[in-house]
């Protein structure tokens, strides 16, 4: 992590106990249907390289197509929830794992799952994040990166911008603790400048709470 991601990584690790409660949130059910109904069409088959797993709701949707899934995460506190899902297919690993050093993930990898992540990069981060994970994949390999649009009244509001044009939100958890989180909003167009140099055939799809970024690696 960089050092921006500093309270980010306490934040994420203290969230840990209640973070998939965003996933019922009744508003964002058509399109969290729809993303895995999506994912089998990427995965089906792969060895999958899942990048801030988190808590592994993804982790479980993808196992059940992939061959394979390595699913790692910055944080102990999400992995130790993804440890105790069931994977009835015997196919997940699990390894903590900072986003910026894939190449001390072990493995060989053929697609890629990026879970909300995307949007607590720095902006002068991201093509070092692109440039790390495509190269611990294979040519014409998968990837599909997901994360939040910004929605009023549904998002936390933006409370700070910085010189590079990062945002950030406040928020505070469950334990009454008080974090200034880093979090991004792209534009469609700023996704597919992003990836032009590792991909082929980009795609960006914008449901109204979540985009779903896609591409081959070259």
């Amino acid at each position: 992590m960089t050092r921006d991601n500093t309270d980010l990584a306490t934040y994420y690790q203290r969230r840990a106990p209640h973070y998939d409660e965003v996933y019922a949130k009744p508003e964002r059910q058509a399109d969290l249907r729809h993303l895995a109904a999506v994912l089998p069409m990427l995965f089906t088959g792969r060895d999958v390289l899942e990048v801030a797993a988190g808590t592994g709701y993804w982790t479980g949707i993808i196992a059940a197509i992939a061959t394979t899934v390595t699913a790692t995460d910055y944080n102990s506190g999400p992995l130790a929830i993804a440890l105790r899902r069931s994977y009835p297919r015997s196919n997940v690993r699990l390894q903590q794992a900072d986003a910026f050093a894939l190449d001390r993930v072990h493995g060989t990898f053929t697609a890629s799952f990026v879970g909300f992540w995307w949007s607590h990069i720095p902006h002068r981060d991201a093509d070092r994040f692109l440039r790390g994970l495509c190269a611990r994949l294979q040519p014409c390999s998968p990837v599909a990166i997901v994360d939040n649009r910004y929605v009023e009244g549904s998002s936390h509001p933006i409370a700070h911008t910085d010189a590079d044009g990062n945002t950030y939100q406040h928020r505070t958890l469950a334990d009454g603790s008080h974090h200034r989180v880093l979090k991004n909003f792209p534009t469609a167009a700023y996704l597919r400048t992003s990836v032009a140099p590792y991909a082929l055939d980009i795609d960006v799809l914008e449901l109204n709470y979540f985009w779903l970024l896609r591409f081959t690696t070259c």
